[in-house]
């Protein structure tokens, strides 16, 4: 039995040296004036540590030498009494400590034209995954990968990278984005809690203070797409404040957490809600009240209702759309998983929502182009439903600025003439005239089908026949998951009638998204017809 807890302690201590070869060699390529790294214990030993290979290691040993009185001073003369920070400068080098708890002691050693204020932020991040590495339980999993808080700085390519994702993401199922996630709140109210039953599905009973900052990544399945998240959870000591702007930056969606048995923290949901808009100055950013320890019925002290009138106010006040409350128990699981799936969906609605307005502009200024060039537009819309033509509605939308006279209006065939230019017509299959369309836009719903329905080929080859060269058609398909597409491609089979005609034919797919999906394929047509000499 002795061999056998002596083995597991020994595969303990390999798994955690490698975790802090890792975390600290990492640690050192953030900056080029980090020159080394060392975790030590109260009486000076190295635990851990890392050096550039310009380090003399006579220097290590005499910093360590300093280490404990030091940490006991600040120690003492910090609040909680477990950890607290210092810095000085020597003739050679820049120095920051920071006391873990009572025992272990977090050593930086910078050039003496390293910035402690910049490396800081890294510095408590560094600290918090020291301090899991050192409480580690076996088959706790531990993340060290390092965020570059520079990169999330660049807002603006944050946002180029964030539309990118949504894009991707309305394509096809299958997609993948980022999402940077922070979570903030008093103190003991479960934060961390929730982040693990999150990410391990389990749950500490053991309390410890987040050192700064603890990022975590996780990733779920949502409406057939994964989405990864970027955890941060940001430590709630008003110590951290000044580096809390650091840790917000870039953040895309958030939580605020509460204890249901503990009214301070309840009433403190207003602050925090405060001080994330005064440093982001988001309006527009998913946000998910949270009233944790749900299972401690008996020492409930925060209502339900009060909760949701809270939020209600927060939301006028704040003017803010996104906001909701859910109410979740660390200790049990329930509703973990539903919070992270509603912060999901706002995020996911905002985001359609912001990147419908810049395709519909892109589509205005498409349309602009072309009506001062031609002068003119007719465009012929096609469908089997005579109420469902969303290409045809989307432009009677972008358009409705203009004067419109309706030539026509029947479930049949409809004609919409614009004072600017634009001609908007619509046939069932049925009835089709195209002869004079500068282009023409045809849907066919295959959801659920193995193979086309004969009379859409049908249809398509009427159009192509019925209209002049040079113009372009585009065919868009309801599909469903799964669907072969190349073998529905094969059955449509109308190469023979295009070697007759010069008309551009293309085809695409039409998903869940579909409405986001056409304002795209109407830019592409615009594109090809303002090309077309």
């Amino acid at each position: 039995m002795l061999k056998y807890l002596w083995y597991q302690s020994h595969i303990m201590t390999i798994q955690k040296n490698q975790l802090f070869k890792k975390l600290l060699s990492d640690f050192l390529k953030i900056d080029e004036y980090l020159e080394a790294v060392i975790v030590s214990d109260y009486e000076g030993f190295i635990i851990a540590g890392e050096k550039k290979e310009s380090v003399d290691m006579e220097l290590i040993s005499v910093l360590t030498t300093l280490i404990t009185p030091i940490s006991e001073r600040i120690r003492n003369e910090f609040s909680f009494r477990k950890f607290g920070t210092t810095s000085f400068d020597t003739e050679k080098n820049r120095l920051l400590f920071i006391s873990i708890d009572d025992k272990t002691t977090l050593s930086i050693v910078l050039d003496p034209m390293g910035s402690i204020d910049k490396i800081s932020p890294y510095a408590f991040f560094l600290a918090e995954k020291v301090s899991q590495i050192i409480n580690a339980d076996d088959n706790d999993v531990i993340q060290i990968s390092i965020p570059n808080f520079e990169v999330e700085k660049d807002s603006s390519s944050s946002s180029s990278r964030i539309k990118d994702q949504i894009y991707q993401m309305r394509l096809d199922s299958g997609g993948k984005y980022h999402l940077k996630f922070i979570i903030v709140g008093d103190h003991l109210v479960g934060k961390s809690s929730i982040l693990r039953r999150f990410v391990e599905n389990k749950f500490s009973t053991d309390y410890r203070a987040t050192i700064g900052l603890n990022v975590m990544t996780h990733s779920i399945e949502f409406y057939g797409n994964e989405i990864i998240f970027a955890l941060y959870d940001v430590g709630a000591q008003e110590f951290f404040k000044r580096f809390r702007k650091t840790y917000y930056t870039g953040a895309q969606a958030a939580f605020i957490v509460f204890d249901l048995t503990n009214k301070t923290s309840f009433e403190n949901v207003r602050s925090w809600l405060n001080e994330i808009q005064e440093i982001l100055g988001k309006k527009d950013l998913p946000i998910v009240i949270v009233g944790n320890k749900m299972d401690l019925v008996n020492e409930r002290n925060i209502k339900y209702e009060e909760a949701v009138q809270l939020v209600s106010q927060l939301a006028k006040e704040y003017d803010i759309e996104g906001l909701s409350y859910i109410e979740t128990s660390a200790l049990t699981g329930e509703n973990i998983n539903d919070a992270f799936n509603l912060i999901a969906y706002h995020y996911i609605v905002k985001n359609k929502e912001l990147e419908e307005k810049r395709l519909c502009n892109n589509l205005v200024n498409a349309l602009d182009s072309i009506l001062e060039k031609k002068g003119k537009l007719t465009l012929t819309f096609i469908s089997e439903n005579p109420y469902w033509s969303p290409g045809f509605q989307i432009l009677n939308e972008i358009n409705s600025n203009c004067g419109c006279s309706r030539e026509s209006d029947s479930k049949e065939e409809r004609c919409y003439k614009y004072s600017n230019g634009l001609v908007l017509k619509n046939y069932t299959f049925e009835n089709i005239k195209v002869y004079d369309s500068d282009g023409v836009f045809i849907i066919f719903d295959a959801r659920n089908k193995n193979t086309i329905d004969p009379k859409w080929k049908e249809v398509i080859i009427n159009v192509i026949n019925d209209m002049w060269e040079n113009r372009v058609a585009l065919i868009g398909i309801r599909v469903t998951e799964g669907i072969d597409w190349d073998k529905l491609m094969e059955e449509f089979d109308i190469n023979p009638y295009l070697e007759e005609k010069l008309v551009s034919i293309l085809f695409f797919k039409l998903g869940a998204e579909y409405r986001l999906e056409i304002y795209d394929q109407l830019e592409v047509m615009f594109d090809v017809i303002l090309n077309i000499d």
